[in-house]
């Protein structure tokens, strides 16, 4: 299934910095992983890096899948507000899944750093605002339950809103604590530093049959087979399709991005991220070339003929949405494009050994955090493939609720 819309804005932009050769012989491995977007790509790194023999899989061009789309903010922020998954789980496991993602984004600055990927990383602060009046209380109850936690939150009431922006929202919580980048040039960046380390690196290379075997499994592809003692399966979404029943619900996700512009006039605090707490909520970012990126408007996926077909419509919306926000901007826009990812009831990723298959990891239902949640899962999953296995585990557990009873 085609994951994206035809011209999505950063392989226009960046084009194929690496081109790696489809598998045609047979291969012995440590691990296999299959899927080269940024999933894929931070899991072999850490786990060649971990002293694994690694080979990596994907039946697309590396980094051509849901990466290609991304529009790369990074927040330590969930879809499920900290104080609703408090609710649900439990203060401690749900401030050590907000710790856990804001982490994530060190992490990542530090891996660009060490391996000199040119991703462009930036660090942003993060304003998350209230769609309307009624959205404020709870709103003032996350900045509460943030503030509580230990993260550098300041609550931003409208006056301060309307001294710093045009932005029209009554409320906001600024967040100090994010970051973006470009996740195609990162994910060619990662794969590189993972292939210089040893990582044998395979696009085109569609997995069509595995035999799991009692120490050992055996995939195989057109050009060849691979046996490893271990699966990795960073498919996205598609890795849903491992298991009995799905744990995921597929959305359509919506972006443009406009030509570089000169100045950004009414955007707060040096470009910060934007987003807000509608359901369907936009989110906003700028480019080092000074461009801007707006994205939003999801819906439930059907097909991607439906998703394309609606991107003319959905684009119009956004382009809409921009001059309200910031009525002052004059930057046309250049592209727009349509995607499709998946989200869980409860805002958080499935990550861990799969229910059923031995010595098989999954990593799915990353919904709007890409890219935090990639990283966590390649910690988990190679913590857990060398055997050692830590607490957060249970967080993002395919049980999770009764792993987290078990942890408390």
């Amino acid at each position: 299934m085609r994951l994206l819309s035809p011209h999505p804005f950063w392989p226009i932009q960046d084009g194929l910095p690496t081109n790696y050769p489809p598998l045609t012989e047979n291969v012995r491995c440590d691990v296999v992983v299959i899927g080269g977007g940024v999933s894929g790509a931070l899991a072999a790194l850490h786990l060649v890096e971990a002293g694994l023999d690694v080979v990596l899989v994907d039946r697309r061009d590396v980094a051509h899948g849901s990466t290609a789309g991304s529009t790369s903010l990074l927040q330590y922020e969930i879809d499920e507000p900290l104080h609703r998954l408090a609710q649900r789980y439990g203060i401690r496991h749900a401030e050590a899944c907000y710790r856990r993602c804001r982490d994530a984004i060190d992490a990542i600055g530090r891996l660009v750093a060490r391996h000199g990927i040119d991703c462009g990383f930036e660090r942003r602060s993060s304003l998350f605002l209230a769609s309307g009046k009624a959205h404020v209380p709870m709103l003032r109850r996350e900045w509460a339950a943030r503030r509580a936690a230990g993260f550098r939150v300041a609550w931003w009431d409208r006056a301060r809103i309307a001294a710093e922006s045009s932005l029209p929202h009554p409320a906001g919580i600024m967040s100090a604590d994010g970051a973006q980048l470009d996740a195609y040039r990162l994910t060619y960046g990662l794969l590189g530093a993972a292939a210089r380390r040893g990582a044998r690196i395979f696009d085109r290379s569609e997995v069509t049959a595995t035999h799991h075997g009692r120490t050992h499994m055996e995939l195989r592809t057109p050009g060849g087979r691979i046996r490893a003692r271990h699966l990795v399966c960073a498919t996205g979404y598609e890795a849903d399709l491992q298991l009995p029943r799905p744990l995921t619900k597929l959305r359509s996700t919506f972006a443009l991005i406009t030509e570089p512009a000169a100045e950004h006039p009414g955007w707060p605090a040096r470009d910060c991220l934007i987003w807000e707490t509608a359901d369907p909520y936009v989110y906003l970012r700028t480019t080092p070339d000074g461009r801007i990126i707006i994205g939003g408007y999801d819906e439930e996926f059907r097909d991607a003929a439906r998703r394309d077909r609606v991107l003319a419509a959905k684009t119009g919306y956004l382009e809409r949405r921009l001059r309200q926000l910031l009525p002052r901007l004059r930057a046309p826009t250049a592209y727009s494009w349509a995607g499709t990812f998946a989200r869980t009831d409860d805002g958080l990723p499935f990550i861990g050994r799969h229910p059923h298959r031995p010595r098989t990891w999954l990593a799915l239902g990353y919904g709007g955090n890409g890219i935090t949640f990639s990283l966590i899962a390649a910690e988990l999953i190679r913590d857990g493939i060398v055997g050692r296995d830590g607490p957060d585990e249970a967080i993002f557990a395919f049980a999770r609720t009764s792993a987290m009873k078990t942890a408390s």
